[in-house]
């Protein structure tokens, strides 16, 4: 296929179906099509599917097939590749005997030669990912940067540019439908109760984890979280040379707040150590870096106020880093779709460092019945109004902090909404 780095057609003949039409989806779906293969692209909600093939070639020559899953979608299929938190088993039982179903990342993998370093954890992917890029970039290495964090890798298949490293954001989604991934280095920064919406488990959670490691050998790096080495342990040695995370590193960092960050800059630094870049580089790129936006940045100072926008904190352990990072006291906005987590376990921390919680939206009860007595605490409908209710009694010297430990979805689209609503009431206040 012109264009592209695919230069044979494997696939021919064979029949391939892809689940979901987003942009991992669809990317995946161009692959097939260059390997030779026919496509189906089977996707619930008809009407996106439509809007997105709409007017292209793909609308004439892939099989697109939209509505309630059934068994007739996947019939007749050679292979499945899952997009992204597509949830397998919810079409399990509709799907032909010995039908092969990989992952979009198993896909795109399996064509790829450049060295790869691939982050995964509960929380920090994104931003590791980012200081790895950064390390990389400084150090004059052209570099491909996506995988969760935006760019599915099946689309760096589909241009013609290449690089010399492959940094890549990879997700308990991905990883569990993975057969043969294999990074030359392997990061899993923390362990913790998170999709148990998506997994079946929290064993299958973690399961889906450590997969980033199966396929490694003696020639990698597993960079791990010190504090899951008994459990790594248990399990039994792994192919790859281990390094733990212990957040024993003394780069400086003036724009990443909080001790889990330092665990996020030393798990990039030897990260891209492994791969050849210098301390030096190294140490310049993390002077420089800023994280990306919704992670614990500093969106204003106005009359001796901080605001601070933690949007991305969708789990109770991401609030426990952001409150560990504060050096004020806090004004605390949190709420919306609770995901699961030990609230209750955040007691002595919100008794020292916040001095009001304002809820707004959904999860009311699970936090008011967590943090009862540990500070004061009200509830509104939105966070526009208790965002105002914050601000009527804010005194200089305080910090604002956005950090809900929540899915955003009971009000808005995603985390960069509720962060950007953020913005804009601080923007106004």
């Amino acid at each position: 296929m012109r264009g592209t780095k695919i230069t044979s057609t494997p696939l021919a003949g064979s029949r391939a179906g892809v689940l979901g039409s987003g942009r991992s989806g669809r990317a995946a779906a161009l692959v097939l099509k260059a390997l030779g293969a026919s496509v189906r692209v089977v996707d619930k909600d008809a009407e996106r599917l439509a809007a997105v093939y709409a007017g292209t070639e793909e609308e004439r020559t892939f099989e697109l097939v939209g509505g309630e899953h059934g068994p007739s979608q996947f019939a007749g299929l050679d292979l499945l590749v899952v997009s992204p938190g597509a949830r397998v088993r919810d079409i399990e039982p509709h799907l032909p005997a010995g039908l092969h179903v990989i992952a979009e990342l198993e896909l795109a993998s399996r064509m790829v030669q450049e060295p790869i370093v691939a982050i995964t954890g509960t929380n920090g992917k994104t931003t590791t990912a980012s200081l790895v890029d950064a390390m990389l970039r400084s150090a004059g290495r052209k570099v491909f940067l996506g995988g969760n964090i935006g760019t599915p890798l099946a689309e760096y298949l589909l241009t013609e540019d290449r690089a010399d490293v492959l940094v890549l954001e990879v997700s308990s989604f991905q990883l569990q439908h993975c057969e043969t991934f294999r990074p030359r280095v392997g990061v899993l920064l923390n362990f913790s109760p998170d999709h148990l919406d998506y997994h079946a488990s929290l064993e299958e959670y973690l399961e889906a984890k450590l997969k980033l490691f199966e396929n490694q050998t003696a020639e990698d790096v597993a960079l791990i979280d010190a504090a899951l080495r008994g459990e790594i342990e248990r399990r039994g040695p792994l192919p790859a040379r281990v390094e733990w995370l212990t957040r024993d590193i003394d780069f400086d960092t003036p724009h990443l707040l909080g001790a889990h960050n330092r665990q996020n800059t030393e798990a990039a630094w030897k990260a891209v150590r492994a791969v050849g870049v210098s301390e030096k580089d190294a140490r310049a790129a993390a002077y420089d870096f800023e994280p990306p936006p919704h992670r614990l940045q500093i969106v204003a100072e106005k009359r001796g106020i901080r605001f601070i926008d933690d949007s991305k904190a969708t789990t109770v352990e991401s609030l426990a880093a952001a409150l560990q990072a504060m050096d004020r006291p806090v004004r605390l906005l949190a709420g919306g779709k609770y995901k699961g987590g030990d609230l209750e376990a955040l007691r002595p921390l919100i008794s020292e460092k916040v001095r009001a919680v304002g809820l707004y939206g959904g999860s009311r009860e699970v936090f008011e019945k967590a943090w009862a007595g540990a500070a004061k605490m009200f509830w509104e409908e939105t966070m526009e109004a208790a965002f105002a209710a914050h601000m009527d009694e804010a005194q200089e010297g305080e910090i604002v902090l956005l950090s809900p430990a929540t899915s955003s979805f009971d009000q808005y689209a995603n985390y960069i909404e509720r962060g950007n609503d953020f913005r804009r009431l601080v923007e106004d206040a």
